[in-house]
């Protein structure tokens, strides 16, 4: 091997390890910015706000950590009576993409609507909990709704849009239905469902369900059923809190995390 070919080769291997390292680096970053909302052990940096009762009030320990898990349990309800429970991130967000994981688990309280079997949520751009009155059912926001199947003969999507107090558009249509079902498959049993939402301001929120986009839509608006920000209406949201949902089926929450995007 000639002298060339031997400064050659000793270039393209610098460049290698210099490509590789650069790439790790960028990997590394990457990682370092996402945010773990939930840490697996407690519930440091969350509120709960349970219909009826005052602001970080856990009525019958509705919200619980086990093995690493956020439970959200009822085996200390005699019945649900209606008690709409959130428990939100402390800080609010703009654009981010927020990933976790849920499952739905046993039989629903006693009480429950029967709406609300294997159903539950992740509410985004929302009002913070100490803005909601004590009896409010639902805090105006966006739903990304999750829904478990029951009968094996219907399918019933996840990964939906409910529209508590909002409105939004799709295909430069104003959405004024309160729900709206995704492209999702229907999930039966009790594993675990990756959830993914990528929200960008008031401009674009999508919902992915185990990778794959099932809905897509934009400019979210305060408006409609359940408003009780009436002085605000047609308001866009571009930023909000996010809450894990209590609607009397008992449902777990892992790997909740959050990547904010500038």
């Amino acid at each position: 091997m000639n002298s060339f070919s031997i400064f050659f080769f000793y270039l393209i291997c610098v460049l290698c390890i210099s490509s590789c390292q650069k790439k790790e680096k960028i990997l590394t970053k990457s990682e370092k910015e996402w945010i773990e909302l939930f840490n697996g052990k407690d519930l440091n940096n969350w509120v709960v706000k349970i219909k009826g009762y005052p602001i970080n009030e856990n009525v019958n320990n509705t919200f619980r950590v086990e093995n690493g898990v956020l439970k959200v349990s009822y085996d200390e309800y005699q019945s649900f009576d209606a008690s709409y429970g959130h428990i939100f991130y402390k800080t609010p967000f703009s654009s981010y993409k927020l990933k976790l994981q849920y499952r739905f688990v046993g039989n629903q309280v006693n009480g429950g609507a029967s709406w609300a079997e294997k159903n539950s949520g992740v509410m985004i751009h929302s009002q913070s909990p100490k803005s909601m009155g004590i009896d409010q059912d639902f805090p105006v926001s966006i739903e990304v709704q999750l829904l478990g199947g029951i009968d094996n003969e219907k399918e019933r999507p996840t990964g939906n849009l409910c529209t508590p107090g909002t409105h939004v558009e799709m295909k430069n249509e104003l959405i004024t239905e309160h729900c709206i079902n995704s492209s999702s498959k229907t999930f039966y049993g009790d594993q675990w469902v990756d959830l993914e939402v990528l929200v960008i301001q008031d401009s674009i929120i999508t919902h992915k369900i185990n990778g794959k986009e099932v809905l897509s839509y934009s400019k979210p608006q305060i408006g409609g059923e359940y408003n009780t920000l009436i002085s605000r209406e047609g308001e866009l949201l571009k930023s909000g809190y996010i809450s894990l949902q209590s609607e009397s089926h008992p449902v777990e929450f892992r790997n909740v995390k959050l990547l904010e995007i500038d």
